[in-house]
């Protein structure tokens, strides 16, 4: 039979040694809070690996989870909870990180978690009891309106992705307070912690992350269109609408030839740069997708893949052409790799276009996650500069820059 103690410990260890957690508080309330009474039905050895729980699918698709404790470290440690401080998480899943939330609050704190469906919050309220934690309150609503009645809250956490901040959020919070959430900017989701100043909200600090999203009233719908005959075959784009699916499918089964970019780098660069560098700066980014049995037969670059279940990768499309990033097949996590672009159809201009993005970025010192800064403004605010990148959604214009790379926007 499992040691659960020496389980829970080992994975607190690891996360200390390996340095995501370094906060001594966060640190305190991961060993005071044990994951395994938050999902009973799960075997121990599986609790407590450093990885996400997927807890209810419906129709097949993971809508809740037991997150991933190393990311919620990360989030736990940009959010800054103090003794005393009123919390607002949405996304109560099953109550763990509440649980720590509240551990980090105290009990002159209060913590309240939302979630949209009744048998989370059911199951959020039992598990969260079982470790004595009664006093988290869990309330069944749609995070993307928060909650006005406990407003204005000190710190407001999702554990959901975003597309945008929801005006209540932001009404919500107090002007002293700390919003972190997973917020998609193009090239995937970024945990961004916000500040308030003046009319606006900037980013304190930024992560690399992947949440399920948000769902209810302000749920945005995916950008994603099935590919031909493969409905496991999928492609992310910012508008949709103007693509062909049976158009860019036979694309992908036509002849191509690849590129090299001259670039080494390794997994946590691409993502954790290039990628999103390339998805604020180009037009026409994508990602591909191929989940199930498709993942090994798709007609597409291997880029990131996790054998059996999926492979991604993301470049551009045009028109008549599509040009994607590409590995060395075989190449062992972590390693460094020479970075290559597949181009497919007329990839005269659009893949040259692809290589000569990543060279620039590359010689500028690989701009990364963590030296962005993202200020959302009100729709109707000027950019501060002419060239400023601005990535306009419905109830903010997100301004973003990389200071440390000389790239500022005002």
């Amino acid at each position: 039979m499992a040691d659960v103690g020496a389980l829970h410990r080992a994975l607190i260890d690891g996360l200390v040694a390996r340095g995501v957690i370094t906060d001594a508080r966060v640190e305190a309330a991961f060993r005071a809070v044990p994951r395994h009474l938050f999902l009973p039905d799960v075997a121990p050895d599986e609790v407590y690996r450093n990885t996400f729980i997927v807890t209810k699918r419906i129709d097949g698709e993971a809508v809740s989870s037991s997150s991933q404790p190393e990311i919620m470290a990360t989030m736990l440690q940009q959010l800054e909870v103090a003794a005393g401080h009123r919390v607002l998480e949405i996304g109560a899943g099953t109550g763990y990180n509440a649980a720590l939330l509240a551990h980090l609050a105290g009990e002159g704190g209060e913590v309240v978690t939302l979630d949209i469906d009744d048998d989370i919050v059911e199951g959020a309220r039992a598990h969260l009891a079982a470790a004595g934690l009664a006093r988290v309150r869990v309330v069944r609503a749609d995070g993307g309106l928060g909650l006005a009645a406990g407003a204005p809250w000190d710190r407001i956490i999702l554990t959901v992705g975003a597309w945008d901040v929801a005006p209540a959020w932001r009404e919500q919070l107090s002007p002293n307070g700390r919003l972190v959430l997973p917020l998609s900017l193009g090239g995937g989701q970024r945990s961004v912690a916000f500040a308030p100043a003046g009319d606006h909200l900037v980013s304190v600090s930024i992560h690399d992350c992947g949440f399920m999203l948000l769902r209810g009233a302000l749920a945005h719908p995916l950008d994603r269109l099935q590919l031909g005959r493969d409905p496991a075959v999928e492609l992310f784009t910012g508008r949709p609408e103007t693509v062909d699916a049976v158009a860019v499918r036979a694309l992908l089964d036509g002849p191509a030839h690849d590129l090299a970019t001259g670039i080494e780098m390794r997994s946590k660069e691409l993502y954790g740069g290039a990628i999103q560098w390339l998805a604020l700066h180009e037009r026409g980014f994508a990602w591909l997708v191929a989940k199930g049995a498709d993942a090994e037969t798709a007609p597409f670059p291997e880029l990131y893949v996790e054998p059996g279940v999926s492979r991604t990768t993301a470049g551009l499309l045009d028109g008549g052409a599509a040009c994607f990033l590409t590995r060395p097949p075989g190449t062992s996590p972590g390693a460094p790799f020479s970075l290559g672009v597949r181009a497919f159809g007329d990839g005269a201009v659009l893949a040259p276009r692809l290589v000569e993005a990543l060279r620039r970025w590359d010689a500028i010192g690989r701009p990364a996650t963590a030296g962005m800064r993202v200020r959302a403004y009100p729709p109707e605010t000027t950019p501060p500069s002419a060239d400023a990148i601005v990535v306009a959604k419905r109830w903010h214009r997100y301004v973003v820059d990389w200071p440390a790379h000389g790239q500022t926007s005002g």
